[in-house]
Order: C-alpha cells, then structure tokens, then sequence
C-alpha cells in the first residue's frame, strides 16, 4: 500500500512533521509511506490554472492520485488549518482534482491539550467541499495533545497507549482503502488460525517456528512428509554447520564465491553476521557448547575427514572457515534432533501437522498481503488464517520433474536428500507475484562427481564416499554416446569438477553407465569377501554380464564403435602413463581384458536445489518490483542465498540465520492483522506419534529406546526369557529408506543369533544401528532387572514361616 503524508505547515520545527516521520518508521511493515513537505509550494494564484501550475503543483498532482491514500499532518493556527496548507489544497480543486474519493487519514499534535481538534474539524468541513470531496477516515481521530512532552529523544511516542490508538486508527484506514477499492475483504471459510503459520518441517522450519513461538505466536507447522519422515534435507545432511572467525574475511570469501554475480549487500550481511556468530547461537538458543571443527577434533574422532575447511581454499577469505559440530560425531542427524526437539518441547505454543501439503496461498487483492493458506490434509482442503505472517521453509523442488526439466535442464534426478522437496513453495511463491532467484543452482554428491546408481522412480538415491573401486582399476563411466565424459578420479566439491576455469557437475545424460571388465569383477567379489559386504548391497544382483563390448552396446543402446574407441583410448592411456582425454591419474587405472564385460546403472543426482523466491536482511519474500509481499517471509534452501559456488555447511547456517529472522518478523503483530473467530482442533501429530503408550507388551516382553537414530525415538519390544533374547521387534523408529531400513531389518537378527549386542554395524548407517543396538541393551537391562526381582520374589516364596 502506497501513501502520501503531507506536513500540514512550511514551518521549519514542526511536532506534526515530526509526528508523520514516526508513522513512516513505525508502521513501514505496513505501507510503503512517503512525506510531502509543502515549503516550497507558491500560494494558491488563480491567474496560474488551466495548465500554467508551477511544475512543483504539477508533480504534486501526480504523487497525489498515485498514492492509495492520503495522510495530512494538521497544525492549529488560530483555531484552524494553516494558510499554507489551505492554499495547497486549493491548488489541488482548482484545475486538478487528486482528493477527489481519495480515502484521507487526519492526524495532529499541539502544544496544548485538544490535539489540533479544531483544525481538524476545519479540515474535515474543506475536504468534504465540492472539488475536493475526498473520503475521510470517519471516528478515528487522532488528536495528541502536549505534543514535546509525547516525543522521547529518538523522536518515537512515548506512551504505549497513545501508540496502540495511532495502529488501531491506521487499521482502520487500511482497511478503508481495500474496502474503497473494492479489494477489501476475503470471502474465505477459514478452519483455522494461528498467529504464524511455518509451511515445511525441516532445519529452516523448526527454527522459524521456535523463535516465532518464543516471540509470543501460537504457531503451526506443516510437513507434507509422514510421521518420521519430517526433517527435510537437514536431517540427511553431515550436520556440520559452517562458521568463521572474522566477518571481514567471511565477506571476502563469499563475495568471491557468487562471483561474478552479487548478492545485496544486507542480505548478504546478515547471513555472514549469523555465521560469525554461530557458536554463541548454539549456546544461547540450542544449549549446547558446539565443537569447532579446527580446534576440537582429532584424528580417530568418528567424523568425515577434512583436507581443509573451506571448500574454495584458493580463494580470499578462505582461511576464516571454520565448522560447528554438535558432538564428535555426524551424519547422525544430531543437529536436526535438537532441533526438532525443540518444537517438542513448545508444543503448548507450536501444533505440527505431518501428511499435510500445502497447495495455496491466501492473498487479499488491493493490499496483496497474504492471509493464510490452503492445505490437502488426509484428502480434505482446509483454509488456515494466519494473523502476523506465513514462513516458506518447504525446501527446493529436486522431486518436481517439470521443475527439474524447466530450470535444470535435466529428464530427472535422482535425490539422495528428502523425497518430499517438490516445489510446492515455488508455485505457491509464483502465484502471489514473488520474485525467483538462483534457479539453476543445485548441489549434487553421491557416489562419483555427479552420479549416484540408478533406482527405480521416486525412489532415494544413494551417497557413498570414498568406494575406491568405482574409480581405480579398469572401470569407467559413459555417456549417452558409449564415450566417456569426465575423469572417474576427478576431486569433487558437492559434485562438482574443475572444467575450464569453473567448477561444474559433469555435463548432462540421461543413461550414465559403469563399464568393467572380469578383472574389476573380481577385485569386488573379493571385496565382498573379504569386508562381508559391499557398500551398495544391491551391486551385484544389478549387474548385467555381456561376452563381448558388441553385446554390451548392444545392452546400453549406445554405438558398439564408441564404446569400442571408448576401452581402446582407455587401454592407450595407461600404455602411455596418460589421459589425454579427461587427465585421470592413470596409476588409478589398468588396462580392460577381453572379456566378459560388466555394466550397472548410474544416474545423475541432486543433493538439493537452491533457486526459490528472493528473501531480504529480514526473511521478508519481495515481489517482482523487489517490494515486501506482506506477511510473507521465507528460510531455508528455498530461494538460498547461494548465487554461484557453495560452501559445504552453508545450507545449515542459512537454515538457522534465516529461520530464526523469519520466525521473529513473522511474529511481529501486523497492525493490518485482520483476526477471525475460529476454534482451533489443536491436532499435533508429533507429540501423538511420539507417544509409545499405546504399545502393547505381552509376558516376557519389554520396550527400550534411544534417540541415536536419523528421527525421533527408535523403540524395539524385546522378549526375553531363561537369559535368552527369544525376539526383537522395531515397534517405532524414523530411519531412512535404503541402508537405514537394511540396519533395522539385520541388526535384531544379528543380535538375537548372537544373544548379544555387541554386534557389528551396518556400513552406511552406523547411526541407525547404533540405535537398534542401544534401544535393545536399554531393553535388555529392564528384563534383567525385572528377571533378577522375580527371582528375589521367588525365593523370599520358598522360605519356610517362622
């Protein structure tokens, strides 16, 4: 909403200037508020119309009919309006006439007690006169007396009261704007209404809804995952949250990083203010003393190793990163757990509803603010109010297949993050006007530069580091055309490769394929054999064997020539110790044999997307004209900070910069908040599905738990009897699709086999085994303790009465 504040006086000191000034600060969430002196406006010469108005009337003209409104700050002069003031509106009924319907707002200050009444009343009578016939705010008026002792010394009011009347009467006025214009109220059945409304339940989302709920919002959370699903792609990541140490050097590396393009500066600054602080927001906001990758860990600790910090180490600044660990452990979702708990632990102020997607944003017309949102819950649409804002966190849109084609220029990706990043934030964003950026950015990782193995549609991919077989030894990937298209060997920052002076995730295909010979086959098979698995259980059931490289191309759909050229290139690379191809090392590779020849699947992936609707320095969502959409705000991996090359960890520390600014000016009560009358269910589908109570245990049997796992609770029901685990059933737990359901299905069987715990752990899911392993031993220790009673019992039966 756009509108024009006219200084009622040409005095140079003026409480009523003064007055206006506060409105434009105060209340700048709300409209878009520009102040009009009049010092310099001629008084009113009737020789001087019908096209001969100074170009100062003219323009004045112009801002007038432009603005949505009008605001006139009104002096008392001899119980009336200032001349200067009459004068202008007389320039503005003579040739010209703005005023006319134009919706007006009177407010006034004096010295005295009666708050300019006089003047005002005078102003209401000329604004209702014939050519001027403007429409006046009607009952709320804004009378300030003894306007010096009112002002502190920043220039703001003093009294609380005086100020909530000022938001109550431009309420008002607002809301006679949008009703004048005939955009006024919504027609909308609403079935809820919370104070702000947090659309996704990742890292973003959760500490949006924490600090909106901690700055006095009833909040409400909606996942479209199901129950242990929820997390986004926070809870897939390695949980190092990146930092540094001078905010100076941040700026340069960064900078750098987004060259050639450039983030506002704000924006920008408040992102790395947020980073260089991180270690104080772990300890004030998350209660913990977070561990610094550079200071605290040591070799053998049990995290991914580091070459260096940064993943940029060339550029300036680089030497000021620095990571944030929870513990001396990742990939265990511990950063995400603490997070979520959290939520838990406000659900008197936070509800959550899982399985919900949201399909719609409420928008009123005229004002553009954004009302609440339309949701599918359990195949019923529901429309929830929100009174103060609507937070994006819904993640990227690395499962939307027509997004992917559009923006990445891809047939499809593979996720190796959450299955439930579909773009529903872009479309949403799109459809209220929002504007778009960083929509080609995506990370990747997987198992090579930009690949990971094929899986069947909507089914997670796989991340694998380090499987030294895939690229030593004679194998090689291939394109479409049977020929190879990146080095095998090629060091990776998020997948991408050094090419020509950028670094890019290897070009497109759609059939990415590993090709090898009996020799590589049988350094797996020994592989196999010797570590009694192989990091990709399903490798060896996925292989196809052909005789020859005929029958092999044949079986890839590419040209038998190219692929002929391809091993013959490869096979001439290691004669003559080099690639003159793609520069792999060739001490990592041997020369093909004749035959038989192996292939399986690959496909490109995506570890997550970063494009999405453009935030400012306060999580504010802007519009096409880069204008604050009200009650709008976004964090997270939806519309990123990230412009170029990504820093790892750099999602993380977005999540909880921008979520915590979101959640905080999303709980700004909106003076343009229109509150409805609704009965809220207060359905909270964490806590419900957090509680165990409705597990049944029979003779014999006994519940244990552990928070280890990628979720919440991972709860097994042991049955154990004559010192023997007889069962073990997984009655609750959150782990992931692929290795993390291989840990739950073999860990109970492995233990009950072995009537022990101490059981090795899966390769690739060390965190959901150890999980199964710690909820059977807090089990195990309840039926020992139950079984050492019974026996207490028992032979405190058998002895004889005294």
């Amino acid at each position: 909403m756009k509108l024009l504040a006219i200084v009622g006086t040409n005095a140079p000191n003026s409480y009523n200037r003064k007055l206006l000034y506060y409105i434009q600060r105060h209340l700048k969430n709300q409209a878009d508020i520009e102040i009009q002196e009049i010092d310099q406006i001629p008084l009113y010469n009737e020789s001087m119309t019908n096209g001969k108005e100074p170009q100062i009337v003219k323009d004045l003209n112009d801002k007038v009919k432009a603005a949505d409104g009008v605001i006139f700050g009104v002096p008392e002069y001899d119980h009336t309006i200032t001349s200067s003031l009459k004068s202008v509106i007389e320039w503005l009924s003579s040739t010209f006439h703005p005023l006319i319907k134009k919706p007006v707002m009177i407010v006034g200050t004096s010295l005295g007690n009666l708050g300019t009444a006089r003047a005002q009343d005078d102003l209401r009578k000329i604004l209702n006169a014939p050519g001027v016939e403007s429409i006046v705010l009607p009952n709320d008026e804004f009378l300030l007396g003894f306007g010096p002792d009112n002002f502190d010394d920043n220039g703001d009011l003093r009294d609380p009261n005086t100020i909530q009347w000022l938001e109550k009467c431009f309420a008002d006025f607002q809301a006679m704007i949008r009703d004048l214009s005939g955009q006024g109220s919504l027609n909308v059945d609403w079935n809820e209404s919370y104070d702000v409304v947090v659309i996704g339940f990742g890292g973003a989302g959760a500490t949006a809804a924490r600090f909106a709920a901690d700055n006095g919002s009833n909040v409400l959370v909606l996942d479209a995952a199901p129950f242990g699903h929820e997390g986004g792609n926070t809870r897939y990541s390695d949980q190092h949250v990146v930092t540094g140490e001078s905010e100076e050097e941040l700026t340069k590396y960064y900078t750098s990083l987004n060259a050639p393009f450039v983030t506002p500066e704000k924006t920008l600054r408040a992102y790395l203010h947020g980073m260089v602080n991180i270690h104080t927001y772990f300890q004030k906001y998350l209660g913990i003393n977070a561990l610094s990758w550079k200071h605290d860990i040591k070799p053998g600790d049990a995290v991914v190793p580091k070459k260096q910090m940064a993943e940029y180490p060339e550029l300036p600044g680089s030497n000021t990163i620095d990571f944030a660990l929870v513990h001396k452990r990742d990939k265990d979702a511990a950063l995400w757990k603490l997070l979520r708990q959290n939520v838990l632990d406000r659900k008197n102020k936070i509800d959550v509803w899982l399985n919900t997607r949201a399909k719609h944003l409420i928008q009123e017309p005229g004002s553009k603010i954004i009302r609440g949102v339309q949701v599918d819950r359990h195949g019923q649409i529901i429309n929830i109010h929100a009174n103060n804002g609507i937070v994006l966190a819904l993640g990227g849109f690395e499962n939307n297949p027509k997004l992917v084609e559009t923006y990445l220029h891809f047939k499809h990706l593979t996720p190796i993050g959450t299955l439930y990043n579909r773009g529903d934030g872009i479309k949403m964003a799109q459809e209220v006007g929002a504007k778009m950026w960083h929509m080609t950015n995506y990370e990747s990782h997987g198992i090579l530069p930009g690949i990971t193995f094929a899986e069947k549609p909507d089914a997670q991919g796989r991340q694998i580091n380090g499987w030294k077989q895939l690229n030593h030894g004679s194998i090689f990937v291939t394109s479409d055309d049977g020929s190879r298209y990146f080095n095998e060997d090629a060091p990776t920052r998020h997948g991408h490769i050094y090419t020509h002076g950028h670094w890019m995730i290897p070009m497109h295909n759609d059939h990415p394929s590993f090709v090898f010979d009996q020799a590589q086959y049988n350094d797996f098979k020994n592989q196999e054999r010797v570590d009694g698995y192989l990091p990709y259980a399903p490798f060896m059931r996925k292989l196809i064997k052909r005789d020859t490289l005929d029958a092999l191309a044949e079986y890839l759909q590419v040209p038998a020539e190219n692929l002929k050229k391809t091993v013959a290139d490869f096979n001439e690379a290691v004669r003559t110790g080099h690639d003159m191809a793609l520069g792999r090392d060739t001490k990592t590779m041997r020369a093909f044999g004749d035959g038989p020849y192996y292939t399986i699947a690959a496909a490109a992936d995506v570890l997550n997307t970063q494009g999405g609707p453009q935030r400012n320095e306060h999580a504010e969502i802007l519009d096409v004209n880069d204008k604050p959409i009200p009650h709008l705000y976004g964090a997270g991996e939806l519309g990123g900070i990230v412009a170029n090359n990504y820093q790892g960890g750099g999602n993380l520390t977005e999540c909880l910069v921008f979520g915590k600014l979101a959640g905080e000016s999303a709980a700004i009560l909106k003076s343009d908040a229109d509150h409805v009358s609704v009965q809220n269910t207060h359905t909270n589908d964490l806590v419900d599905s957090e509680n165990a109570s409705s597990i049944t245990i029979g003779p014999d049997q006994y519940l244990g738990s552990s928070d280890a796992g990628l979720g919440g609770k991972v709860i097994v029901r042991l049955t154990y009897k004559a010192d023997r685990i007889k069962n073990i059933e997984v009655v609750q737990h959150h782990e992931t699709t692929g290795i993390g359901l291989t840990a739950i299905k073999k860990i109970p069987k492995e233990i009950i086999m072995k009537n022990t715990v101490n059981v090795d752990t899966i390769s690739g899911a060390s965190a959901s085994s150890r999980a199964v392993k710690e909820a059977v031993a807090d089990a195990l220790k309840k039926a020992r303790s139950a079984q050492t009673q019974k026996q207490v019992e028992n032979r405190k039966r058998s002895k004889p009465n005294d």
